[in-house]
């Protein structure tokens, strides 16, 4: 990987106020790209806002639509690569919960989650591909929110050559204290096993259907040690210089890289 700027957002998103939302990530994406960072990512679903009420189908978008085209002029005007979430509308009706990569040249990617929490997932299909971007000089997977919690895709993504894994929330509940103390029990372990960076953030504050975000930010490093990391009530936006020679230490050392002396052979026997 090359040296890259990144730039990770905590946002409130309120169901309903869609063009509200977009608004507030322009300012963000402006920010992130004055302050020279090539990417920056929103939270899950930050364009639509979360819940896991039916009401969800009413601001669901198809892609390409209104919003990512938004975005997309947001991205080539700015020069920089956004990677923001959805709740996604296909052709027939069923919903995704989708994070984009939209480049200066547009819509770049799209991920869709894998493993939907219990709560969604009788409203949302689950995606069935762990995609790979490659942007800026650099290799990431994108995962949502529950995805975390799975070990085998981080593992699928890293072996698939990621260097980088977003990991975007829409997590309710519990105050920022206790939320980034919950995400330090196994983000630290997806990094360190695979020797990848992580990076992931939170919607917060109130969504206006009865959820209640706490804003929560950590940037982990290929040994699984904090970068930075934020957890407020706010708004906030973290940037931080990610290093290829950070990676390196880790992939070249043959007792904290873990991945290539993997035995997949006897894993299922």
């Amino acid at each position: 990987m090359k040296d890259i700027r990144i730039a990770v957002v905590i946002s409130n998103a309120r169901v309903g106020n869609t063009a509200n939302n977009l608004e507030q990530m322009a300012g963000w994406i402006k920010e992130a790209a004055e302050k020279k960072a090539s990417i920056v990512c929103f939270p899950e679903m930050a364009i639509t806002g979360f819940h896991v009420q039916k009401k969800i189908i009413e601001v669901a978008e198809t892609i390409p639509g209104p919003a990512t085209d938004y975005l997309a002029n947001l991205a080539k005007i700015n020069k920089i690569t956004i990677l923001a979430g959805l709740a996604e509308k296909n052709l027939s009706g069923h919903i995704s919960a989708t994070h984009v990569v939209i480049s200066q040249k547009g819509i770049k990617g799209i991920y869709r989650k894998v493993h939907l929490g219990p709560s969604e997932k009788a409203l949302f299909i689950s995606g069935d591909a762990i995609p790979v971007f490659k942007d800026n000089g650099i290799q990431f997977g994108i995962q949502l929110c529950y995805d975390a919690h799975f070990p085998d895709l981080s593992t699928t993504m890293a072996l698939k050559g990621a260097d980088l894994i977003f990991i975007p929330h829409a997590s309710p509940r519990t105050s920022p204290g206790e939320k980034i103390k919950s995400w330090m029990r196994h983000l630290p372990a997806r990094a360190y096993d695979n020797g990848v960076f992580v990076i992931a953030c939170n919607q917060c504050g109130k969504n206006g259907k009865g959820l209640d975000f706490p804003g929560v930010a950590l940037v982990l490093s290929p040994s699984g040690e904090v970068i930075q990391s934020y957890a407020g009530t706010d708004e906030h936006m973290i940037i931080a210089d990610l290093k290829a020679a950070d990676l390196k230490k880790v992939r070249s050392h043959k007792m904290r890289y873990f991945l290539p002396n993997r035995r997949p052979e006897i894993y299922l026997k």
